[in-house]
């Protein structure tokens, strides 16, 4: 097993290498890194010649490259193009914001989502599984804007008509209350909801199908036939084969949330990773988009590297393939 993480570890490696050259030349190529700069009449003729050759902006792209993955690496993430301040400091708060968001939706949504899709598929054809079958496929047809647009009425219309304060709609908290606090929760509730009933939607289907797919397997008829009670048949037989898939599922999906879940936060005012995503685009700042999409990259990576691992984990013949 060992042997098999330092294989994927390796793996990743030029994976991660390939990303970030393409973020850097596709970012580069797409627009001026100085068009905001130099549209400001506080910015001198002399101070755009020595931004260029500051930061390198006369090279090629392949030398520019260089220079920026150097400097990525040895500075977290480098300055920025327009206030050379350093991108770190605001990439590391804005990814605290967003990761208590996701982490609490995410792990919700799969002990939910797997909870449920079990049952449902031991219990197939049930008034509970048809009924949870709507619901996810409400969840699958719901886009994120319009159901964060429908919380966010219907409690501020509970605040207006019965003036009770049950969750914000927007901001992470208010003033002089700390990041762990009762207040935040009642702020990140209704982003949280959001997030919760688009994954559980898929998590919950995914989770059935598997196991409809394995729950009359040959080996599961086998243990049957062996007097196997049935439900460590379903636990010990069906669920851990079922899962697999499901694993590629919740980890590209938790990876491409990490990076910013751009709709949800900007629908709810966050200061996480999707609004800081959206600010610094709309400023052209184009080295804090590159941070942006070269942490996202890491992020997906990262969990893609985690199904490897637990792929040989819940399956030992992948391990020794």
């Amino acid at each position: 097993m060992i042997t098999y993480i330092i294989r994927r570890l390796l793996y990743s490696i030029p994976v991660l290498l390939a990303a970030s050259f393409l973020i850097f030349s596709l970012v580069s190529l797409s627009s001026d890194p100085l068009a905001s700069v130099r549209g400001n009449p506080k910015f001198s003729p002399d101070t755009l010649v020595h931004l260029r050759y500051h930061f390198h902006l006369n090279k090629p792209i392949p030398v520019r490259y260089a220079y920026w993955l150097k400097n990525f690496v040895l500075h977290k993430g480098g300055n920025s193009l327009l206030t050379n301040q350093p991108i770190w400091p605001d990439i590391q708060r804005v990814a605290g914001n967003t990761a208590q968001l996701i982490i609490t939706s995410e792990t919700l949504a799969i002990l939910l989502g797997v909870g449920i899709g079990v049952y449902s598929a031991v219990r197939q054809y049930s008034f509970f599984d048809y009924s949870f079958t709507t619901f996810s496929f409400l969840g699958f047809a719901m886009p994120v804007f319009l159901l964060a647009l429908l919380l966010q009425i219907a409690f501020t219309d509970i605040y207006l008509h019965w003036h009770v304060r049950l969750f914000y709609t927007s901001g992470l908290n208010n003033p002089g209350q700390g990041t762990f606090s009762f207040d935040r929760l009642q702020h990140l509730a209704l982003p949280i909801v959001t997030l919760l009933v688009i994954s559980f939607a898929l998590y919950s289907r995914f989770m059935r199908a598997s196991m409809l797919d394995v729950i009359n397997s040959d080996y599961a008829r086998t243990a049957r036939a062996k007097g196997v009670a049935e439900w460590k048949v379903i636990m010990r037989h069906v669920f851990r084969n079922a899962l697999i898939p499901l694993v590629t599922v919740i980890a590209l999906n938790i990876g491409s949330l990490l990076g910013g879940a751009i709709i949800t936060e900007s629908i709810f005012s966050l200061d996480g990773m999707g609004h800081y995503f959206i600010d610094r685009l709309q400023h052209d700042d184009l080295y804090a988009v590159m941070a942006w999409l070269m942490l996202t990259s890491v992020f997906v990576i990262a969990f893609n590297l985690i199904a490897d691992i637990l792929y040989g984990f819940l399956d030992p013949r992948i391990r020794y393939a």
